[in-house]
């Protein structure tokens, strides 16, 4: 059973009691398009990762004006794992207390043996409820993501009204329409696998709490860009620093400076979400990577030019900050451009579809709506965008946690990403006018 420290509730939520009563039931992050850590859903507002130390610091020494793109951070929970005898495992978070909590990087290498532990009954946040529950049961599922001789089988209360359907033949799961991300699943398991193999007889581990940068999007498009011309961090090994390497020079990451790194676009034509992830990502020539700029802005019926504005703005708005930061480098980070799939501007553009229609078949309508056949909207119809940057667990500046290594003046390789997707689209815009 849990080892969790008796702890009274606070700012983590009502479900965030004493042991032996309620905590809170993490889920999978239906939305991850890309990554390797898996992202857990807290609550509406809020996901959670496994903890990196050099991620926390430098969440906590973010100049002011870089805040604007970056999620908030909103402190550390401790997250019990409990497996048991049928194989089952669920992920539990308190509010943190000093105890022996293991963090990502202190994880011993060496897999050591699994222990089953008998089952608790847990409940899921309250607001959890209010959708669509699914239970998966995951084992023998892409055996080749989990490094065990028998993969763990995982409870998964998912929820999402939206069918999700990935276009990659690589991603070891089924094209067919399903219920989350599949990259999100991936990662999932891959997580429960490390934390079940390398804790030992621990079960408490320290997450990072951060905004859940997509919650104010009902249909959220979400594309993972991975940037800059370097990925390895100052600290990498030979072998490491080597692999990246070649993965850039393999990649538009060389050429352009960032690569794509996963993507979900809602398609209005069919109601469900199109998903790539990172290895199609890799495998892309400069063309390739125009052409998976356009699918990410057509929603299945035309280009949405509505968002090119709204993105480049973002875009020119966190170059002139990063070009600001001297001696800071963003390492192997990632940028998430969102926009949603299915807003006031889509829905008016369905109505006007179907009034087109309707004149095709009617043609004892007035005159003036025979010949109007805008379906431009008005200009108030401005879409919602957002653009943050995640994933800061190589980063440094000057004077960051007594790093040896202090770089000179911004990072170029990311603001030669931020240029070349600017670049590109800007030329994209000015081709659909």
């Amino acid at each position: 059973m849990c080892v969790c420290q008796t702890m009274e509730v606070g700012k983590y939520g009502k479900n965030a009691s004493r042991a032996g009563e309620r905590g809170v039931l993490l889920e999978p992050f239906i939305h991850q398009v890309g990554g390797h850590s898996s992202m857990m859903r807290y609550d509406d507002h809020t996901v959670c990762k496994p903890l990196i130390s050099r991620e926390q610091r430098f969440y906590e020494s973010l100049p002011p004006e870089m805040k604007e793109f970056t999620p908030e951070y909103k402190g550390v929970v401790s997250v019990c794992f409990e497996g048991d005898s049928d194989g089952y495992i669920n992920l539990v978070a308190y509010p943190y207390v000093e105890s022996e909590v293991l963090e990502q990087d202190d994880m011993p290498e060496r897999d050591q043996p699994r222990r089953k532990h008998s089952r608790r009954s847990l409940h899921r946040s309250s607001s959890v409820g209010e959708h669509k529950e699914e239970r998966l049961g995951l084992a023998g599922d892409n055996p080749e993501s989990i490094q065990e001789t028998k993969s763990p089988k995982v409870e998964l209360h998912i929820h999402s009204d939206v069918p999700f359907q990935m276009l990659d033949g690589n991603s070891g799961l089924s094209s067919e329409k399903i219920s989350y991300n599949p990259w999100s699943l991936r990662c999932h398991k891959q997580q429960l696998s490390r934390m079940r193999s390398e804790s030992k007889d621990r079960k408490l581990y320290k997450f990072l709490l951060l905004e859940n940068v997509v919650h104010h999007f009902r249909f959220p498009c979400v594309l993972d860009l991975k940037m800059g011309t370097r990925q390895h961090g100052d600290d990498a090994s030979e072998e490491k620093a080597a692999r990246q390497m070649k993965k850039c020079e393999q990649s538009t990451s060389a050429t352009l400076g960032v690569r794509v790194c996963g993507m979900q676009v809602y398609q209005l034509d069919t109601g469900h979400y199109l998903c790539r992830n990172k290895y199609y990502g890799r495998g892309l020539s400069i063309e390739g990577f125009r052409n998976a700029l356009y699918q990410y802005l057509h929603n299945g019926l035309e280009l949405r030019k509505d968002l090119f504005e709204p993105i480049l703005a973002k875009l020119r708005s966190l170059k002139a900050v990063l070009e600001r930061q001297a001696s800071y480098r963003f390492y192997s980070s990632s940028l998430l451009i969102i926009y949603d799939g299915k807003d006031n501007r889509a829905g008016m553009f369905m109505e006007r579809r179907a009034e087109m229609r309707l004149k095709r078949v009617d043609t004892s309508l007035p005159e003036s709506l025979q010949d109007d056949t805008s379906t431009e909207p008005s200009p108030s119809a401005l879409p919602k965008v957002d653009v943050r940057m995640i994933d800061f667990a190589h980063s440094t500046f000057k004077g960051f946690r007594d790093d040896p290594t202090v770089h000179d003046g911004p990072d170029m390789g990311y603001v030669f990403g931020l240029e070349s997707l600017i670049n590109i689209m800007e030329q994209m815009r000015e081709e659909n006018q």
